[in-house]
């Protein structure tokens, strides 16, 4: 079975971490077939929404292997397998499966059906939409062990939530449970583990079903404006919205809302 399963339906994708007997550690080959499972979502027109989740009860994912990914990395460990051989030929795969520096505009809804530490953490982080199951734990122990959460963790995580308590998460290592995680706002809901793919599966199709070109101008608009000055910001909303302003879905949207029908969608 694969370390990573990607299933597509009705214009949605569902992306599992798929080691639930590791908690979903990353592996070499997750982390692979992670980053080309972006790379893949990103280029088909078929697909609108993402909704990233781990197998299992027990854990989203609790960050990368100690045993195979980790000293890999390291130099402890030389490379062995196939997917060994792919991730240090090409490093760009641990920076495309954190989504950190790779340009995906189309929405991500996370379903956090456990623990989430270290990378599990980090690229919750890089999604748009977190639902949360009761059972979930979250956090980033990398400081305990004389380390850094350097997969997004230190420029996203004081941007998304007070800078008290991003630091707090930062400095001390310890996890949150679910509902702290909503308290502060670093997840959107809260849900029994058996109502959170359906709740995910539910927020999806309703992103499926608005304007896919507007969806992703909205969230390139966010990502792009982020940390500037006002003025650079308003000329790059100005540019993206006047894009979405002479696009067909534009044309069709008002349309199809007086004619009381669902829109013919075109994505551009």
């Amino acid at each position: 079975m694969s370390d990573l399963l990607y299933e597509k339906e009705a214009g949605v994708v569902t992306i599992t971490m798929n080691r639930p007997e590791r908690r979903n550690a990353i592996s070499p080959e997750m982390m692979v077939r992670l980053g080309e499972a972006w790379v893949n979502f990103q280029a088909d027109d078929d697909l609108r929404v993402a909704i990233l989740t781990g197998a299992g009860s027990e854990a989203f994912c609790v960050g990368g292997d100690l045993q195979l990914l980790i000293p890999l990395f390291t130099g402890a460990r030389q490379p062995e397998s196939e997917w060994d051989q792919k991730l240090m030929g090409n490093l760009g795969f641990t920076m495309t499966s954190l989504l950190k520096g790779f340009e995906l505009y189309k929405p991500v809804i996370s379903a956090v059906n456990g623990t989430a530490t270290a990378g599990g953490c980090e690229i919750l982080q890089a999604t748009d939409i977190r639902i949360a199951s009761t059972n979930a734990r979250l956090g980033l122990a990398e400081a305990k062990r004389g380390l850094v959460p350097g997969g997004g963790s230190l420029v996203r995580l004081p941007r998304q939530i007070p800078y008290c308590k991003a630091m707090e998460i930062l400095l001390l290592g310890d996890l949150i449970d679910a509902q702290e995680a909503w308290r502060i706002g670093l997840i959107n809901e809260v849900v029994a583990p058996d109502e959170l793919m359906p709740r995910a599966h539910e927020i999806a199709a309703k992103l499926a079903a608005n304007g896919p070109f507007a969806l992703r101008k909205i969230k390139e608009a966010v990502l792009r404006t982020s940390g500037l000055p006002l003025g650079e910001a308003h000329d790059i909303e100005n540019q993206l919205s006047g894009e979405v302003m002479s696009s067909a879905d534009a044309r069709e949207g008002p349309k199809a809302f007086v004619e009381k029908r669902t829109p013919n969608w075109k994505g551009r």
